[in-house]
């Protein structure tokens, strides 16, 4: 089965908690705080391998979660870091926080890796906590959560060469007899439901991929017919091959076919009418070919080259494939530039902004206040509170946040409840 679009969740894993211990060995002076830090959690890392075609193994399993480091160990021993879970996509994998929405990473090249959600750092031990003032705290903090990330995954078939046209006009029977690739032939519409992908060698031994995409309709670029599940992956072809039927078998005029199939991309995506495109005249060796031909060129602007063949009878194609191997020599260029135009336009940089340190106050039904926000969110399920020292901290934290302040300009007294996550306190003034 052809996978190409998936929703799944990852978390990166969490940081192992730091350690409250003191040295207390014999003939040993000056024992003091010996609590290790935790190690750090595993990374999310996606990595392209050459041998995947689908995204079929996320049908089955939707979540991923890395592991968490080890927890920081006395004598100021640290924990062990996590080793990061890496998860294999095939080329042409586009990540992204939503439907249409930014990208995180574009993975087309093979061993390309792309860390997707970032595991958190270790809690410190109490070790790191000594001052002057207090030489021996009892005081360390839990491990970072690790970051936790709804994706979209979603394929873009990485080939050199796109077939497009209509149903019905040989796209599948010339990759067929062109490459070694076995897709589905009959004699009904749709016959190809998922993109076929096969690899030629010409005479001159130079090779492409082609991909058999199916077939387009009026409206296809509207949800209309099964081609707008597959127009992305046009995106990514160098050359586009247009197969129309010059028989007019189906009762259509070969001219209109190569409008609305044009009309088609160019409303899906208007790059795609600049990339290099073939017009191939299937079918010849059908009664009334020759005249349709004759017509169709009369149709067409003088600068565009029409490549008669009989996909059947392999008649005219070696021309056909000399002629596509000479054009993805000097386009390749052309479309490495274009895909580092669209990566600019959509590729978000993600650095440090003042919103992740806020925070915001609402309140809920019963009365109480409600904290929400990221930095305190992180902050309370760092803290250990089996500790006094370590509550103690946090309070002083929240309070240099200005949480104190915003409550009291929310009308916070004495007494009223104040929650953040599952835990609830009063609020002191």
């Amino acid at each position: 089965m052809f996978v190409d679009h998936v929703k799944i969740s990852i978390k990166g894993g969490d940081g192992g908690d730091g350690m409250v211990a003191f040295r207390r060995e014999k003939y040993v002076p000056n024992g003091g705080p010996a609590g290790g830090d935790g190690g750090r959690g595993g990374n999310v890392i996606f990595e392209v391998e050459e041998g995947l075609r689908t995204l079929m193994d996320f049908r089955y399993k939707r979540f991923f979660k890395a592991d968490r480091g080890d927890h920081g160990q006395s004598k100021n021993m640290h924990g062990r870091g996590a080793d990061d879970l890496i998860i294999k996509v095939p080329p042409g994998t586009v990540v992204m926080t939503e439907e249409d929405g930014p990208v995180l990473a574009d993975l087309v090249e093979h061993g390309q890796q792309a860390i997707i959600a970032k595991g958190g750092r270790g809690g410190r031990g109490n070790s790191r906590f000594t001052t002057p003032q207090n030489p021996a705290p009892e005081l360390s903090e839990k491990g970072e959560p690790g970051q936790e990330i709804e994706i979209v995954l979603e394929l873009k078939v990485l080939a050199d060469v796109g077939l497009v046209g209509f149903p019905s006009v040989g796209k599948s029977t010339l990759l067929s007899v062109v490459s070694a690739a076995k897709p589905k032939i009959a004699a009904y519409h749709f016959t190809t439901i998922v993109p076929n992908l096969g690899m030629v060698e010409t005479t001159d031994h130079r090779s492409f991929a082609m991909a058999d995409l199916p077939g387009l309709i009026e409206g296809a670029s509207q949800g209309i017919g099964l081609g707008h599940q597959f127009l992305r992956h046009i995106e990514r072809t160098r050359v586009i091959v247009h197969v129309i039927d010059m028989s007019g078998i189906e009762g259509r005029d070969p001219f209109e076919d190569y409008v609305t199939i044009n009309d088609e991309l160019r409303q899906y995506n208007l790059r795609l009418t600049e990339r290099p495109q073939l017009v191939v005249a299937n079918k010849m060796d059908m009664p009334d070919s020759e005249e349709n031909l004759a017509e169709f060129r009369k149709k067409l602007p003088e600068d565009v080259k029409v490549f008669p063949i009989s996909a059947l009878s392999r008649k005219g194609l070696n021309e056909l494939l000399f002629a596509i191997a000479d054009l993805l020599e000097v386009t390749e260029d052309f479309l490495l530039h274009e895909m580092d135009e669209e990566e600019s336009d959509k590729t978000v940089l993600y650095k440090h902004t003042s919103e992740r340190e806020g925070f915001d106050v609402t309140r809920d039904d019963d009365g109480a206040f409600v904290l929400t926000g990221f930095s305190l969110e992180r902050l309370f399920k760092m803290t250990d509170f089996s500790r006094e020292d370590s509550i103690r901290r946090f309070a002083r934290q929240m309070r240099g946040m200005g949480v104190d302040e915003a409550l009291r300009e929310k009308g916070a007294e004495n007494g009223d409840i104040v929650r953040l996550l599952e835990f609830e306190f009063e609020f002191m003034d």
